[in-house]
């Protein structure tokens, strides 16, 4: 089995993006999308807040970013990811149909799905009048009716952003009148909004239209009745939910299942970075996601780059290693840095000395437990043997 530099979870647009800034960058790159190349994204039928393209469709944005990524060499394979294996130096995904990778590194870029209604025309009409993004597709609604689906903070917060295109917004709400989920600013600022009207004790039943949303059922809980009501477009918000069932014990994820990173999106382990919209972050877009992947991308290229030249210049090396880790912004270990450069140099050519910058380096320094500079280890054919922090001369000759 050949082993990838950079195996790519999610073929959506951070895995797209993640694609092309790893193959361009010469690593050998496979895309893993179970689904339709492009995600999410390639269910919205028009994107007019993508820099660079004043409008366009999904299908048609995520297909020139699946052309980009392949044109720099990236492999696109349709597969559902059931299993990792992302401890160690070797990576293994697998799929549901049996499809084994190993890789170096990889990204985690599965996405998350709105959670659905599961209503009699929802699937069909999506893309057509049903969103799940008021920011993506409100302004289609110019001067329409629009129904929204939930009272949680983001339908109600929504609710309020698509009046600024909609010419009516019906508010479908489960509970008693006066009652709603979100926080109190948002539901006093929907309730004084003249454009605004809401339905209590109800739920959608029923999503209607040939190509597009014409009508909606609208089923009162107290009652019973169905109501059938006139709309151009429903939104649903009920919830989200990231597609990271399958990494549940294999990398942090927080309470809702999304996967914290840094900035650098790296996940709390070695060599995985997460990208797009199943990783915490503020706003999900295409735009959010592709700088997601870019991002990923290029973490991990200077890791496997800083795992390459750590290899050979330290765990390969012919020589007892001195492991310096030292930050240029202190004092102490400045001095203590010149200080093992004087006797590295005056020990002939007995060692070696590595120096550990902590301030670009903190990855190194966690694989050792170092905490705090100036400190030094002694390593012997890539194992250490004494932690010298502190007593360099004292030691030197004794161990050596």
């Amino acid at each position: 089995m050949s082993v990838y530099d950079l195996v790519i979870i999610g073929g959506g647009p951070a895995g797209l993006t993640a694609g092309i800034y790893g193959a361009r960058a010469k690593l050998k790159t496979v895309i893993l999308e179970k689904g339709a190349v492009g995600g999410m994204a390639f269910t919205t039928r028009e994107i007019v807040n993508y820099p660079g393209f004043k409008s366009t469709t999904g299908p048609d944005l995520m297909k020139t970013m699946a052309s980009h990524a392949k044109e720099f060499g990236a492999e696109i394979i349709k597969g559902q990811v059931t299993e990792v294996d992302l401890a160690g130096e070797i990576k293994t995904v697998k799929t549901k149909k049996g499809g084994q990778y190993q890789a170096r590194a990889v990204i985690l870029a599965p996405g998350s799905q709105p959670r659905l209604l599961n209503i009699p025309g929802e699937k069909k009409l999506r893309g057509s009048g049903v969103s799940y993004c008021a920011t993506c597709d409100a302004e289609f609604y110019e001067d329409l009716t629009v129904v929204v689906v939930g009272n949680g903070d983001a339908a109600i917060e929504e609710a309020v952003y698509i009046t600024k295109y909609a010419g009516k917004v019906i508010v479908i709400v489960i509970h008693d009148e006066g009652i709603v989920d979100c926080n109190k600013a948002s539901a006093e600022k929907a309730f004084q909004n003249p454009k605004i009207e809401f339905v209590w004790n109800s739920v959608l039943a029923e999503i209607k239209g040939r190509e597009n949303v014409e009508a909606v059922v609208v089923k009162n809980l107290k009652t019973g009745e169905y109501t059938e009501v006139k709309a151009e477009g429903v939104f649903i918000y009920v919830g989200m939910a990231p597609e990271t069932e399958f990494l549940k014990g294999k990398v942090e994820l927080d309470e809702r299942g999304y996967i914290p990173t840094n900035e650098m999106m790296e996940t709390n382990v070695d060599g995985v970075c997460a990208a797009g919209d199943a990783r915490v972050k503020y706003l999900r877009q295409v735009v959010t996601a592709a700088a997601d992947g870019a991002v990923a991308a290029v973490t991990i290229e200077r890791y496997l780059a800083e795992e390459d030249d750590f290899k050979e210049n330290v765990l390969n090396a012919d020589k007892p290693v001195v492991l310096a880790f030292w930050n240029p912004a202190d004092e102490a270990s400045i001095d203590a840095v010149a200080r093992l450069e004087q006797t590295v140099a005056e020990s002939g050519d007995k060692v070696k000395l590595v120096k550990v910058d902590m301030s670009r380096k903190k990855r190194i320094a966690r694989r050792y437990n170092v905490t705090a500079t100036p400190a030094a280890l002694l390593l012997k054919e890539g194992k250490v043997v004494r932690d010298i922090t502190g007593v360099f001369e004292a030691v030197w000759g004794r161990e050596l």
